[in-house]
């Protein structure tokens, strides 16, 4: 199944508290289990003003769906075609 990054802006995210992180994950999780096992929530990078979030989803619909329904913001949705690290150079 495709694996999608999805960029979100949040103008203060690296500011938000772990009881904030804490709610923002529970929300998601719960969209996640009306949305059923299609769509999978791998992990996340917070940084000043964006969360990076990175899925796997059958499409890009069903990512923005969970966007959607959380009212969370997807202000870009890519998906990821390769990854590379630095065994890649080996």
């Amino acid at each position: 199944m495709p694996k999608y990054v999805i960029e979100r802006e949040i103008e203060g995210a690296g500011k938000l508290s772990s009881y904030d992180l804490k709610g923002i994950s529970q929300k998601s999780c719960n969209v996640l289990d009306e949305l059923g096992s299609k769509v999978q929530w791998v992990h996340s990078y917070v940084t000043d003003n964006k969360i990076y979030c990175v899925y796997i989803a059958p499409d890009v619909l069903s990512v923005q769906k969970h966007a959607d329904m959380g009212g969370f913001p997807a202000n870009s949705i890519s998906e990821v075609r390769s990854i590379i690290d630095p065994t890649t150079s080996e």
